[in-house]
């Protein structure tokens, strides 16, 4: 059994000994449009779940990503790496919970699980790693009001 399997067979959370930032989630019902023919959230449908954690986690911090293209910067995604334990079917709740893993001066990185609130049962994990841009693409370190609130 996989380290991942054996988290949540436990019940607990790969992220749970972590020494990052806080935590933040967000919780939502599976729409119909995000499953497919069996029924089940389809599995691109996890990397937008992850969008929403992140944007909920900007908002949680008193921000939010319109307000990073406001001022001249992007965070475009750079990588992702998902890992299915379990699914989801429409109508059912999902909770994602979000964290900061790496804030470096040109790279952020966020990770995330998402749950099935009713058991407790992590569905999926993953992170997501963005690069810092100015609005011509052109990377750029991060700027000092960003990384305050980062940190």
């Amino acid at each position: 059994m996989c380290p991942a399997q054996q988290a949540t067979r436990n019940n607990l959370s790969p992220m749970s000994n972590s020494n990052f930032n806080e935590m933040r989630e967000t919780e939502f019902p599976v729409r119909y449009a995000e499953t497919d023919a069996m029924g089940v959230v389809h599995h691109a449908n996890y990397l937008v779940y992850f969008e929403e954690g992140r944007s909920q986690y900007m908002r949680d911090l008193g921000s939010d990503y319109a307000l990073i293209e406001a001022s001249g910067y992007r965070l475009p995604v750079t990588e992702a790496q998902l890992r299915y334990i379990g699914s989801s079917r429409y109508g059912e709740r999902v909770r994602i919970r979000t964290r900061i893993g790496e804030n470096r001066s040109r790279r952020l990185t966020f990770h995330y699980e998402v749950i099935a609130p009713e058991s407790g049962d992590i569905l999926v994990t993953g992170y997501t790693r963005h690069i810092w841009t100015d609005v011509d693409g052109k990377v750029t370190r991060v700027p000092e009001n960003w990384r305050k609130l980062f940190s």
